[in-house]
């Protein structure tokens, strides 16, 4: 971990504003999300291939930040289990090293099938099953499939126009604007488990 990404979470408090705008962003997520879903009918509860078994890396210290304020929340026994898990998960990444295998392992906040951290799980958690569209600067539309559940559930429903681009403006504007204040430079890249040990080491847990 970087020694000033190391230095901001610990004072995280001089970053309440970062993370309140956030919150709003979220919440524009939300809103959008639920508008395609509604228009689907679609519901994940119950999946059997659970995107929380998906090995997503994560790119954005404003959401590491805000995902640690979630775990900080929870109570010290759940934390300490959530800990564990996390702890097994990296293991098993390190143990393929780079080998081209797909890993299926439950993120280490899902209990029970429920996200204990709901409140404040990342933007790809949030967005993830529904088919959408992306525009990145120079090149064309990008359109992406939903996941297998969404697709059995939805094989004669039209497109609904579900565009990703404002979240994604908005979130890089956010995030640019913290490694300014914060005079950080590195790129970021970790999994939620990656997220939760480093919490852990840090914080002595």
């Amino acid at each position: 971990m970087n020694l000033k990404i190391d230095e901001i979470v610990m004072r995280s408090d001089k970053y309440a504003g970062f993370l309140s705008r956030l919150s709003d962003i979220y919440a524009f997520m939300d809103r959008k999300y639920k508008e395609a879903a509604d228009y689907y009918g679609f519901n994940c509860m119950g999946c059997d291939d659970t995107c929380c078994r998906t090995l997503f890396y994560h790119h954005t210290v404003v959401e590491y930040l805000y995902l640690i304020e979630g775990y900080r929340n929870i109570d010290p026994a759940k934390q300490s289990e959530v800990s564990g898990r996390a702890s097994r998960v990296c293991m098993k990444i390190e143990e393929i090293d780079g080998e081209k295998i797909t890993l299926r392992l439950l993120c280490p906040f899902n209990f029970d099938g429920l996200c204990v951290i709901y409140k404040y799980r990342p933007m790809i958690c949030r967005l993830h099953g529904i088919p959408h569209e992306l525009q990145k600067p120079g090149q064309a539309v990008f359109y992406g499939s939903g996941c297998k559940v969404f697709t059995d559930q939805n094989k004669k429903k039209d497109y609904f126009k579900f565009d990703r681009t404002p979240f994604y403006i908005e979130m890089a504007q956010l995030e640019n604007e913290l490694k300014q204040y914060a005079g950080i430079t590195c790129k970021f890249k970790m999994t939620i488990a990656e997220m939760v040990r480093s919490m852990k080491n840090r914080d002595g847990c």
